[in-house]
């Protein structure tokens, strides 16, 4: 115990040294409670607790998730009121002209707005998130990006022109980068290791309910009518209403705990050891994670010194095909049409021959599917694994819009409309398990740890940055191929992109962070050789049922042949030697 002693005295926590002691030996065997004497009836109730009774939580940390989840449901009601608003609101300011190239780019330039991202998200934004969190904090960071989401959505309910609507929602922009980046970061750095991948997951899962949340607060306000002196009150409202979650966050985050990850990292151990006992049940979890995350950030700020870590994210083999990993399955997640339904569904609808009210309530309808199939997703991603999940659903997604756009054709207005209800809804349906939660998730796990901070800014960048060439292109993409074959290309969009899944992303499910090093260097050819190989295997398992005997790409060494030669071995081997050396 004298490391344990030696940093109780640098770090002057030496009042917490009892429970220090008992949480390095847990963290080095966490099955020694049972065994040893030193540990307290409740400390092994506790512990064992843990593994058994794994979702049994502080009510501290729920309401961390709980605020978590609300402020992804704001990021989900920024991306849909603007979808009921824009039935309404551009004949007022004059571009409802669906026929007019100007009225079509404008109107998606306004919806656009927000992820604006040469100049907003991708290059600001999303790149801010480091020098707020490394400043400010998770919390701060939190209170002022709903901060400023509410603001900016109460002023553009307030606007009268459309250049002053697209102003408001530029703005909105600087919400939403640092927002998308920051809340799931703080969630895993507050979350035991049990439940943390479920928590990180319900960043997608609660932005489909904002979605479905804000597809129904358009069709609530749809019906209210105009007052003396304001025009287009309902629109207004709409658009405003969205800023509402934002503010009460902003109240939640005030008594919301800070990342102890962070408190460490600024030396403030004793606030850090505070905050974990109040997200965990025992003294003894919180000096563990306290001393567990110490050692864990020495090795990773060893890591740092003297590399230049953007470079390296794309000139190390294992970096780069993890980057080129998670650029596919970020682009993939606009490419594949989804935000083309999630802001114009409504218009889709009224064009295929729904009045607006139904249209709007058809555009409730997918934002409830796509809600409550990200559900299931929570237990699928860790069953399935990623990779296959987008394989599967990927070709589903094509057809699904093919339906939709093809239906377009149909002479009966009562086919056309059960033809793009039933393509669109069966599209939410395929989406929300596969494409919805896995880049987020991917991302995450795909970067070595030295970079993972770059590696999520870059990978939120690419999000950002295709959502807002999706959502600019759109209306003039529809004007210049008709429906039709508007959603034909995101349908091909969706084949091409099955073919990058199979060559370029590789599975990354239940893996070590070893195993994760071994499988991101194996060579670009070697895998992707291996995907079309997997053609014919899928042909012969799913289609002939068959039982082929699968090919292993992956021959996982043993920590011992592990050679340190990166970033993150060296970080484990200190790790690893701090832990294991003999009790004092």
């Amino acid at each position: 115990m004298a490391d344990v002693e030696i940093f109780a005295q640098e770090r002057g926590l030496t009042h917490l040294l009892p429970e220090l002691k008992k949480g390095a030996l847990v963290a080095q065997d966490p099955t020694c409670h049972d065994r040893l004497e030193i540990f307290s009836d409740d400390d092994k109730r506790i512990l064992t607790d843990e593994v058994t009774h794994k979702w049994r939580q502080t009510p501290t940390l729920y309401y961390m998730v709980v605020m978590s989840s609300l402020a992804a449901a704001v990021q989900g009601m920024d991306e849909a009121v603007i979808n009921g608003a824009q039935i309404i609101y551009p004949k007022q300011f004059g571009i409802g002209d669906s026929t007019s190239k100007r009225d079509s780019w404008l109107v998606g330039l306004i919806n656009s707005a927000p992820y604006l991202c040469v100049l907003c998200c991708a290059t600001i934004s999303c790149w801010m998130t480091h020098p707020l969190n490394h400043y400010l904090g998770r919390k701060k960071t939190i209170f002022i990006t709903c901060m400023i989401s509410f603001l900016t959505c109460i002023w553009s309910g307030l606007t009268n022109t459309w250049w002053h609507l697209f102003i408001a929602r530029f703005f909105l922009g600087f919400g939403i980068g640092p927002k998308s980046a920051t809340v799931p970061v703080y969630t895993a750095e507050c979350s035991p290791a049990p439940i943390r991948g479920a928590l990180v997951m319900m960043w997608q899962m609660w932005t489909a309910f904002g979605i479905a949340l804000g597809d129904l607060i358009d069709l609530t306000f749809y019906f209210i009518p105009d007052t003396p002196g304001v025009t287009g009150l309902n629109w207004r409202l709409m658009l405003g209403s969205a800023g509402i979650p934002g503010l009460i966050v902003c109240m939640q985050v005030l008594f919301a705990p800070e990342s102890p990850r962070w408190l460490i990292s600024k030396g403030r151990y004793e606030d850090a050891f505070n905050e974990l006992c109040r997200l965990r049940f025992s003294r003894v979890q919180a000096a563990r994670d306290l001393y567990y995350i110490h050692v864990l950030l020495e090795a990773e700020n060893e890591m740092k010194k003297g590399r230049n870590r953007v470079v390296e994210m794309f000139t190390i083999p294992r970096n780069r095909h993890a980057a080129l990993a998670s650029w596919v399955v970020m682009f993939g997640q606009q490419f594949c049409g989804v935000n083309v339904i999630a802001y114009y569904s409504s218009t889709i609808f009224v064009e295929s021959g729904f009045s607006q009210v139904s249209a709007l309530a058809s555009s409730l309808g997918f934002g409830a599917l796509n809600w409550l199939f990200a559900l299931p997703a929570v237990f699928t991603i860790d069953t399935f694994g990623r990779r296959n999940l987008l394989l599967f659903t990927f070709p589903c997604m094509a057809i699904c819009l093919l339906i939709t756009g093809f239906s377009f054709w149909s002479t009966s207005e009562t086919g056309r409309v059960a033809g793009v209800s039933i393509g669109i809804y069966l599209f939410a349906i395929f989406y929300s398990p596969g494409e919805g939660p896995v880049p987020f998730t991917y991302s995450a796990e795909a970067f070595p740890l030295y970079i993972r901070d770059i590696g999520m800014s870059f990978a939120t960048a690419t999000t950002w940055f295709w959502n807002f060439i999706l959502s600019i292109t759109w209306p003039s993409l529809v004007l210049a191929f008709k429906p039709q074959g508007a959603f034909g290309w995101y349908a091909a969009w969706c084949c091409i992109l099955w073919v990058l899944i199979l060559l370029f992303v590789r599975e990354t499910k239940g893996r070590t962070l070893e195993e994760l090093d071994q499988i991101f260097a194996v060579p670009l050819s070697t895998h992707a050789a291996y995907g079309l190989r997997q053609i014919p295997y899928g042909f012969k398992k799913f289609v002939l049922f068959q039982n082929p005997t699968p090919e292993v790409l992956y021959e996982f060494e043993t920590e011992s042949e592990v050679s340190s030669t990166g970033g993150d071995e060296k970080a484990r081997k200190e790790v690893k030697e701090d832990l294991e050396k003999p009790n004092a």
